[in-house]
């Protein structure tokens, strides 16, 4: 075969192996196998280097999920045995047959047949064996002796079935018993041996039954075929199937399997522990020290984790997370115990290039009976019970609790439904009227974002707000508020005129930071028809110095445009009371418990005083009218109005409303 019929040859093949990746039949992979036979790659390196090449290469230029090129490249091997067993068969019935010829011909014919018989056997690369019906070796060719690293006095007269370990022993017997016991004339299975080193020799083994002139048993041709190789490689493959390759750790894969083990009820009150470990600090690493230095830490982790389980299973879930399963827990006492001394392991000093490092951990821990519980529950909430472990703070465990965990997964559910409750319209705006203490007229309306939840009800902003800004959603559900507002407050000033209130809108200090906050609000004013007038946009005191952000600059800007702006939680940090003074700011508000005192018969505590009359004061000498949030009834009232308090909002003021609603109370009050 000249140079350019074997790059075809070659690129077919490769083809039909990335057929097979893609989906189609493995069969093609083989074909592939075959194909190679019969273009005489049988050299004892051809098979093994073929693989080892595939294996390396083709995920580099056809990624594809691990057990399917385990797959593909096993069907490629097992054509290939399949057709050089053939072949080999072939060259075996030749021998048989020269060998009748022989008995019956002359002696001449016969040593001639003879010779072409050991010319076959001697350059075959299959082990062939002479064997007896007892099963007792009479001869052996040169590739027995390699294969089992034995001599031919070593061989001769040895039983095959001295040639596989024990554990095969068994099925190799009944094997042959078919054979004498005429039920078929040849076998085929595979055998490990166990070689003098301490390595393994895996084997193919075909035997073949040769009967005499008068179809009577009478020896045996067994062929070995030396498969060790390809039966590293596919045990190379499988455990690469369930092992992460940076750790050595079992993987996602491995633990689901064990899970499954661990979970069924092979005894009464039977348990099962999981530790879900989460390294603090871990990003700190790969950012100043590079992704080399991290992995060699997550390694080192993995060790120690492997060394200090005491027999139970340590996996890696992924970039920093570690699992360990223990079934047949004796309880959660020492389920901790054993998660202490793994922290223990953990929080040791390693060496890693010339730098000393120390990690820590954080871990959520579920320890429980198995009857009721499987392992997709096991996992959240092990996952879970992390969770409020690095809420505590670094290198914390946390055990399993129901009540707790409860209300950690509806707002895990919370914030995975959330973005679809946007686009499903689960979400509107009320707003909670604010009203001129002077006058008593509703002069503005503060919006406040509801969910019409299909399971948890109507929720308030409360309920989900810190979830939003927690996840990055923020911006997206701020922008959402204000596009609802703005287009309510848009009829309401085509509705009132001059009575329409003022819209206020409380902005989350992460979508305030947003570089697109400033061109969304007005291309948001622009599409509505809203007067700029009649918005207000309030941010808590403390994001109004955000070192993160450009705060300062932002309120410049949007109150060029002529929006109104407020500063809510007004009063919880003096020290910041100066710089208030060069903002353009046109309201305060106060809110909190320390409001709450005021309906008190007997009147406010002396420190809820103290607090709101510094607030007020302080908002006077700025210029500041001040509003009260959460006001209740008209005593609260009274007594915030002689303190300085001008507006406020609350239950006082009627409790939510709708935008429709809200437009019909200014208008019945207006008259």
């Amino acid at each position: 075969m000249g140079r350019p019929e074997l790059e075809a040859f070659l690129a077919e093949c490769l083809d039909d192996l990335l057929a097979a990746l893609d989906g189609e039949p493995v069969a093609r992979a083989a074909g592939v196998g075959q194909r190679l036979v019969d273009v005489h790659f049988t050299n004892s390196a051809a098979l093994s280097g073929t693989l080892q090449h595939l294996a390396a290469a083709l995920p580099k230029i056809h990624p594809a999920d691990p057990v399917r090129l385990t797959e593909v490249l096993s069907e490629l091997a097992a054509g290939y045995a399949g057709a050089l067993r053939e072949q080999t068969l072939a060259q075996q019935s030749l021998i048989q047959r020269a060998a009748s010829a022989a008995r019956d011909a002359a002696e001449e014919a016969l040593r001639a047949s003879e010779a072409r018989s050991r010319a076959v056997v001697i350059s075959s690369a299959l082990g062939i064996a002479v064997v007896r019906l007892d099963g007792s070796i009479e001869e052996a060719n040169a590739a027995m002796r390699r294969i089992f690293r034995r001599t031919d006095e070593e061989l001769v007269g040895r039983s095959i079935f001295e040639l596989a370990d024990p554990e095969w022993v068994a099925e190799l017997q009944a094997a042959n018993d078919g054979l004498l016991g005429a039920s078929d004339d040849r076998y085929q299975l595979e055998t490990r041996f166990t070689a003098p080193d301490g390595s393994h020799v895996w084997t193919q083994l075909s035997t073949s039954l040769v009967r005499d002139a008068r179809g009577e048993p009478d020896y045996q041709v067994v062929l070995y075929e030396d498969i060790t190789d390809r039966h590293m490689l596919q045990e190379q493959f499988r455990r690469q199937a369930v092992h992460d390759p940076l750790t050595g750790l079992a993987n996602r894969t491995q633990l689901q399997s064990s899970l499954d083990k661990a979970l069924e009820e092979t005894r009464p009150g039977r348990r099962v522990g999981l530790c879900y470990f989460d390294l603090d600090g871990f990003k700190a690493v790969n950012d100043s020290l590079g992704h080399p230095i991290g992995d060699q830490l997550l390694r080192t982790v993995a060790q120690r984790l492997q060394g200090a389980a005491q027999g139970a299973l340590a996996a890696r879930m992924g970039g920093d997370e570690f699992v360990v399963l223990v079934p047949d827990t004796t309880g959660a006492n020492d389920l901790v115990a054993l998660v202490e001394t793994l922290l223990a392991e953990i929080t040791r000093p390693a060496r890693i290039g010339s730098h000393e490092l120390s990690a820590s951990a954080s871990v959520g821990i579920v320890e429980r009976p198995v009857a009721g519980t499987d392992a997709e529950s096991l996992l959240r909430d092990a996952d879970i019970t992390l969770y409020r472990a690095k809420q505590d703070g670094r290198a914390q465990w946390v055990l399993f609790d129901p009540e707790r965990n409860a209300a950690a997964r509806d707002r895990f559910r919370l914030s995975a439904e959330l973005p679809a409750a946007i686009e499903q319209y689960e979400l509107f705006v009320e707003y909670s009227p604010i009203v001129d203490l002077q006058t008593g007229r509703y002069i503005g309306a503060a919006s406040n974002i509801r969910w019409d939840h299909p399971d948890f009800g109507e929720l308030g902003e409360e309920d989900f707000f810190a979830l939003a800004e927690e996840t990055g959603l923020i911006t997206r559900l701020g922008s959402w508020a204000l596009e609802q507002v703005c287009e309510h407050a848009a009829r309401w000033a085509q509705q009132l005129g001059e009575q329409a209130p003022i819209a206020a809108v409380r902005m989350s200090p992460r979508h305030w930071r947003d570089p697109e906050l400033v061109a969304d609000v007005q291309r948001i004013l622009r599409d509505t028809g809203m007067p700029p007038g009649l918005l207000a946009l309030g941010l808590p005191e403390s994001a109004l110095f955000d070192p993160q952000g450009d705060a300062e600059d932002v309120l410049e800007i949007f109150a060029d445009m002529g929006l109104r702006l407020c500063v809510y939680e007004f009063g919880e940090d003096y020290a910041r009371m100066p710089r208030l003074k060069d903002l353009p700011l046109g309201m305060a508000r106060i809110e909190g418990p320390h409001l709450d005192s005021f309906v008190d018969p007997s009147g406010p505590a002396p420190l809820d005083e103290h607090l709101v009359v510094a607030a007020c004061g302080a908002a006077k000498l700025l210029g500041l009218p001040v509003s009260a949030a959460g006001v209740r009834d008209e005593l609260q009232v009274r007594r915030l109005r002689e303190l300085g308090v001008s507006l406020a909002l609350g239950p006082f003021t009627g409790g939510l409303v709708s935008a429709t609603e809200l437009a019909e109370l200014v208008l019945e009050q207006s008259g």
